[in-house]
């Protein structure tokens, strides 16, 4: 019988010490190179561009959690959607959610000039609009799920019907729940990709990226252009993703009762007038998202009165903190349309109601009475 979860976000699936002093922690490999024992012979490692023992301990813990055949850990968020986009033939079409995070626009039109890919934002949760979406040159649907910054729920079952009628890659990005929420390689994803930043390192002080595979195949082609590219996780970020990890449960459960009871605050709130947050049950993705993952997470966007309120808000949290970022164990709040979405065009960012009176917030691990008082002396 297979460990539990949250066994398996420390150990794996199996125990494996890389350490011959038995370090119950799994040792930094700040190394370059590995020596061989002699010709034709390697100790499995070689050269830490392609593998690192710090790094590997890590991939099999993302694998194991994600129940991934593979789990390749990368330097960025964005190099892992990069590395995933790069399964894509030149000239491809891309059909992908319409509220996706700016920089996965950036990286999309990057990639337009230098491939050819073309792609299509549509509303994933409505199946038909993904269906019509769809052309010969399809080759991905690329999906967000709940989408950033907007929270829309995509239904990824159905999206694993349409992916296989059509012979097209299910690619998901799982960074905002996490795989202690959902699992989507479980629900038929080929790839998940996550910015490990967020919630799986947990503590804003490391920058890294997953790539979770469910066919070895595919697996060892992107292997062998991630040694090629060298996007590699470094082994002292491998050391602090490992320690991360480690808690993510305990810090899931915690963020999320916290956001329940904030959420449940703003929408008492007199300035504020819309509340997305997929925990609340009059949420229209509530019923897939309670069908497909264990739990809503932690991230909540609002939308208040004026502009005015929303600088206000800005200018005077004190304990809640004005950053970029989610996930980690302190609050922190968001301006997406100057941020997260600054690159996005402003008629774009309109049509999704990414407003200058729009805020995103992701709840930390704090008193959730604490944070609230700091959220009222904001609003003023």
């Amino acid at each position: 019988m297979g460990y539990a979860f949250d066994t398996r976000c420390i150990h794996g699936d199996v125990r494996v010490n890389p350490d011959a002093y038995g370090a119950v922690s799994v040792p930094i490999y700040q190394t370059a190179t590995f020596a061989h024992p002699e010709v034709g012979k390697s100790t499995g490692y070689d050269y830490s561009r392609e593998s690192n023992p710090t790094r590997a301990a890590l991939e099999r813990v993302i694998a194991s959690l994600e129940g991934a055949s593979d789990a390749i850990a990368t330097s960025s968020g964005m190099s892992a959607i990069d590395l995933a986009l790069g399964l894509l033939p030149e000239h491809a079409h891309l059909v992908c959610t319409e509220d996706l995070y700016g920089g996965t626009v950036r990286i999309l039109d990057s990639r337009k000039k230098s491939t050819g890919l073309s792609y299509t934002q549509v509303d994933t949760a409505d199946t038909a609009a993904v269906e019509a979406a769809i052309t010969p040159e399809t080759k991905a649907l690329y999906i967000e799920t709940p989408s950033n910054p907007t929270m829309r729920v995509t239904d990824l079952r159905a999206m694993k019907k349409l992916a296989v009628s059509h012979g097209l890659l299910l690619i998901v990005d799982n960074t905002f729940l996490s795989p202690y929420f959902q699992k989507p390689i479980s629900l038929g994803a080929d790839i998940v990709v996550h910015s490990g930043t967020k919630f799986i390192g947990g503590h804003n002080d490391s920058l890294a990226g997953y790539v979770c595979i469910a066919d070895p195949e595919v697996a060892k082609q992107l292997r062998f252009d991630y040694k090629t590219i060298g996007m590699m996780l470094s082994p002292f970020d491998s050391f602090l993703q490992l320690r991360g990890v480690k808690t993510l449960p305990l810090r899931m459960e915690k963020q999320q009762a916290n956001a329940m009871k904030i959420a449940g605050w703003l929408r008492e709130n007199p300035k504020v007038t819309e509340v997305f947050y997929i925990g609340l049950p009059d949420h229209p993705g509530y019923e897939i998202n309670r069908h497909q993952a264990s739990g809503f997470g932690s991230m909540i966007s609002f939308r208040v009165d004026s502009r005015e309120t929303a600088i206000r808000v800005l200018n005077h949290v004190k304990l809640v903190q004005y950053a970029e970022s989610l996930g980690g164990v302190e609050s922190l709040i968001t301006y997406p349309m100057l941020q997260t979405h600054g690159d996005v065009p402003a008629d774009e960012r309109e049509k999704l109601g990414i407003t200058e009176t729009f805020l995103r917030l992701s709840v930390g691990i704090e008193d959730a009475d604490d944070l609230i008082q700091d959220l009222e002396q904001a609003f003023g």
